[in-house]
């Protein structure tokens, strides 16, 4: 999935007439579809089919209250642009929690533990 505002975290970019180019052609080919799929954003948006698919097969699914971390770094880390609340720094070390698609906080641990070795 990509829009204008989502490429706002991204530094080294062309314009972005340049990139609706690229898709609108990419789009005639049949490789990405175009289209309005992430409400309150405007403009024109292009994904793959098949993530275009998943977007309008989750709308039906019950929350499940899983957890999911991943590093603040992450393109994942969408919190502040896709995602409500402030942004999180895309810093090394520094993590974000989602459950259900929602910011639930930030950490400066790593979510995994390694298990301690047993001597013997």
């Amino acid at each position: 999935m990509v829009f204008r505002e989502l490429l706002t975290r991204e530094s080294i970019l062309p314009k972005w007439r340049e990139v609706l180019i690229a898709f609108r052609r990419l789009e005639d080919r049949g490789e990405i579809r175009g289209g309005r799929f992430v409400g309150n954003f405007l403009g024109e948006q292009f994904a793959l089919p098949y993530a275009v698919e998943s977007l309008r097969s989750m709308r039906s699914e019950a929350p499940t209250g899983d957890i999911i971390t991943v590093s603040a770094a992450d393109p994942l880390n969408l919190t502040g642009i896709l995602v409500p609340g402030e942004k999180v720094p895309a810093i090394s070390g520094r993590f974000v929690k989602f459950q259900d698609g929602v910011g639930v906080g930030e950490s400066d641990r790593s979510p995994y533990v390694p298990p301690i070795a047993s001597a013997g």
